[in-house]
């Protein structure tokens, strides 16, 4: 017998990944079989019908709480771990910690009080694009975290920036770095040499934490978007990071990362490269192109460094099936990259936004791509990523369906991208997959090419 809790809390606004989290830490309690903590927009409410709650009168203002559990008491635990989430949430407050007495209501407002030069703006796709252009009017520099924004939002919201001479990260930016602060999905990385633009969020994260592994550190890491060197939106971003990167009296080297970019706009990209007084080492993804540990070992050898051998730890795959790869991934470039390499099998990026229309991104909630491991055979490959705003304890979850799918007859291949520094613990996170199972690498195209290597097909 189940029992349902829903509340409508008017007037009540928290961003859409603090929400996330709160949902995905109430669905992990004891009992707790349905969580839905989101802002009341027509998207959720469709969610928390689909889910079977009835849903009272309410607008995309109001706070939508729907809790269901599987007894009375675990509903109360329930309603207790939400009560300590928003207490949490409320002990933050604005820069520093500090709590304005009366809020700013609109970002101009937020900017004049705040002295600010960047925003994050990290609402439902559909009400992003005004947000973002309250900031750029207000003459902020934007972090757009939200997706399932328009290609033609986007295009405008880079023209307005162009005009008013800041930058636009994202749409759909999980990653960057701004004078030490990371925002988003962002690893702890030591300070240093190296200046990121990137067109993709795991893909910087993958890089910067290789330079980490080897004792380099970076100055900046400016996403762009995942879209931005595409022909509709023509490197509008990429273009203006690298001048910016290239006038960092702190950036001595810098490392440019796309997926695979329009022909065109990578030709005009390089002809920008060509007029910086700054080295730029590329990664622009396809095939004949480089990976992005190479990419990291060329920078390495730019700067004088040398270059290590990336950790990893391997587990016997005597007796394993040698048919069939499967790959599962959280990261879209890093799906990408190791398509590229294994030249077989087939891979879904569970981060990509037909997945997290409605649902928080897989680093932070796993269920998809757990259900889909507990389907798997053959090769299986994914990986875990680590970092801030990221799930705490992956291996807590993955450790016990890895063991499954070994005892399957599969054998498992992971990616571990991350830092010694990192909150979750990169060796505690490792140790524990391999204790499961799995084979671990830090680095992604390695991961692909020993997963490619299992069927016979390694290139």
């Amino acid at each position: 017998m189940t029992t349902d809790l829903v509340e409508v809390r008017a007037g009540v606004y928290h961003d859409s990944v603090s929400l996330m989290r709160i949902s995905q830490a109430l669905s992990s309690r004891p009992g707790v079989t349905v969580a839905v903590v989101a802002m009341a927009t027509e998207l959720n409410l469709g969610l928390a019908r689909e889910a079977g709650f009835e849903i009272p009168e309410t607008g995309p203002s109001d706070l939508l709480v729907a809790i269901r559990a599987e007894s009375d008491a675990a509903l109360k635990d329930g309603a207790e771990e939400l009560d300590r989430q928003f207490a949490a949430l409320a002990r933050g407050g604005g820069p520093g910690g500090a709590r304005a007495e009366s809020p700013p209501r609109t970002t101009r407002a937020a900017a004049r009080a705040w002295d600010a030069s960047l925003a994050l703006v990290s609402v439902p796709g559909e009400h992003a694009f005004a947000e973002a252009m309250d900031a750029i009017d207000a003459g902020l520099s934007v972090m757009i975290f939200s997706d399932n924004i328009p290609v033609e939002q986007e295009v405008l919201l880079k023209e307005r920036a162009s005009e008013r001479g800041v930058l636009v990260m994202g749409p759909d930016c999980g990653t960057a770095v701004v004078g030490g602060a990371g925002l988003g999905f962002a690893n702890v990385l030591r300070p240093g040499r190296v200046g990121v633009v990137a067109a993709s969020g795991t893909g910087a994260q993958q890089v910067t934490c290789l330079l980490d592994h080897a004792g380099a550190g970076v100055s900046h890491v400016l996403g762009v978007g995942g879209r931005d060197l595409s022909a509709a939106v023509g490197g509008r971003s990429t273009l203006v990071a690298l001048a910016a990167l290239d006038a960092d009296p702190a950036t001595e080297l810098i490392v440019l990362i796309s997926k695979p970019p329009a022909p065109e706009v990578a030709e005009v990209v390089r002809r920008a490269i060509d007029g910086l007084a700054t080295p730029v080492v590329t990664a622009l993804l396809g095939p004949g192109q480089g990976d992005l540990t190479s990419a990291a070992e060329k920078a390495l050898r730019t700067l004088g460094l040398p270059v290590p051998e990336w950790p990893s730890w391997t587990v016997p795959q005597e007796g394993r099936p040698s048919a069939g790869l499967c790959g599962l991934y959280s990261g879209g470039t890093l799906c990408t990259e190791a398509r590229i390499i294994a030249g077989t099998g087939e891979f879904t990026d569970f981060g990509d936004d037909e997945y997290t229309r409605g649902r928080a991104h897989p680093m932070i909630d796993p269920t998809l791509r757990l259900e889909a491991l507990g389907r798997a055979s053959g090769v299986v490959l994914l990986d875990v990523v680590l970092g801030h705003a990221a799930e705490p304890d992956p291996a807590a979850r993955l450790a016990p369906a890895v063991s499954e799918a070994c005892e399957r007859g599969a054998s498992v291949v992971v990616s571990l991208v991350g830092t010694e520094s990192d909150p979750q613990g990169l060796r505690r996170q490792a140790d524990a997959l391999v204790e499961a199972g799995a084979s671990v690498f830090t680095s992604n195209a390695a991961a692909a090419r020993h997963a490619a290597s299992l069927i016979g097909s390694a290139l």
